[in-house]
């Protein structure tokens, strides 16, 4: 057995560091773009994550463009805006309603797996939840781009799912900066929780 055998963990230290233990939230960004192939590779990555009976409710809407952001600025608490001003992406990211009509697809082994979803105020829950759940590799995804994430939930829900989903069956659940870190883009980092106030072990 090597020593490589006994670590706890597989990845190694620069790789721990780049997605865990030296990422940070923030709260500026250079000049410097995100490109599209950047968010296809962070997408690719996002994707294989997994989601109730393979649902994938995942949608999000990337903001780039000057006039996007103005429509979008307004609907962020105060605090909010600034950062995301300078950000060359911001995502808005939700849920379709309406995954369930995609099983067929992402869950064929169960041919009647979409009629489980009739009740559209479950779907709501299990929808948002596992954006949410989703939305934890999404940002994981954008630290091994090399990229800064910014997630936010400081925000109109309503009045920005009428300004950028209108009638669709899109729900947001976080606003989420990505980009090169800007200057003096970290505050300090908060304590965490050790091992043994989190986990107990029948």
């Amino acid at each position: 057995m090597t020593a490589l055998d006994l670590r706890p963990l597989v990845l190694d230290d620069t790789a721990a560091d780049l997605l865990f233990r030296e990422a940070r939230t923030a709260n500026s960004f250079s000049s410097e773009p995100v490109t599209d192939e950047q968010l296809q590779a962070i997408y690719d990555l996002t994707k294989f994550g997994p989601t109730l009976m393979n649902a994938q409710p995942l949608r999000v809407l990337a903001i780039r463009t000057p006039e996007a952001k103005t429509r979008l600025l307004p609907h962020l608490m105060e605090g909010n805006r600034a950062k995301t001003e300078s950000a060359p992406v911001t995502l808005v990211v939700g849920y379709d309603l309406d995954f369930h009509e995609q099983l067929p697809r992402t869950f064929p082994h169960a041919p009647g797996a979409k009629d489980r979803f009739t009740d559209e105020t479950a779907r709501h829950a299990i929808g948002r939840d596992n954006a949410f759940l989703q939305t934890g590799y999404l940002i994981l995804a954008i630290r091994a781009a090399g990229l800064a994430a910014g997630p936010m939930g400081g925000f109109d829900r309503d009045g920005l799912d009428a300004e950028f989903f209108g009638d669709s069956r899109t729900r947001s659940v976080l606003v989420v900066n990505v980009g090169h870190p800007g200057e003096d883009a970290w505050f300090d980092r908060l304590p965490r929780l050790d091992y043994d106030e989190v986990v107990t072990t029948l």
